[in-house]
């Protein structure tokens, strides 16, 4: 069970990679998210862990098991009976970017809970690409704060 949703951001595609990439700043522009903490040190790669709290779910940690540097990174969280696989993609498009979210669950719960999940999820994935696309076309010091 999954689902997608995708945006086209007017500025350039490193910028967006960069924003997207800094996930502790995520709370800053995206309303799906409160608090990030990264579980490691250095770059943010293969193998990074972050500890995220969004509105109305538990805390949870997301491990990043695949990473195309610049252009896409997958990771995945899991609870019991259900599992996340969150994909972040972003393509060069005419004089601008495409954001693409996608949202894969499985797992018993994933199966019970589908009809509610996937129109939050829906909800949520369209909030996160909004705010991506609004940051990254702001053009602020404090949002261009490290990239």
């Amino acid at each position: 069970m999954n689902v997608t949703h995708e945006i086209y951001i007017a500025a350039p595609p490193e910028r967006v990679w960069a924003v997207t990439c800094d996930v502790e700043r995520w709370p800053e522009w995206s309303p799906t998210v409160t608090t990030v903490a990264r579980m490691d040190q250095g770059e943010f790669g293969p193998g990074s862990v972050a500890r995220i709290k969004q509105p109305m779910q538990p805390e949870s940690e997301w491990t990043v098991i695949e990473f195309d540097a610049g252009s896409r990174f997958t990771w995945e969280s899991s609870r019991t009976g259900l599992r996340f696989v969150g994909i972040h993609e972003i393509r060069p498009e005419d004089s601008g970017t495409k954001s693409i979210l996608r949202l894969e669950a499985e797992g018993f719960f994933a199966v019970l809970m589908w009809p509610f999940l996937r129109v939050a999820t829906c909800r949520a994935l369209a909030q996160e690409n909004g705010g991506l696309k609004a940051w990254c076309e702001e053009d602020t010091e404090e949002n261009t704060r490290g990239q």
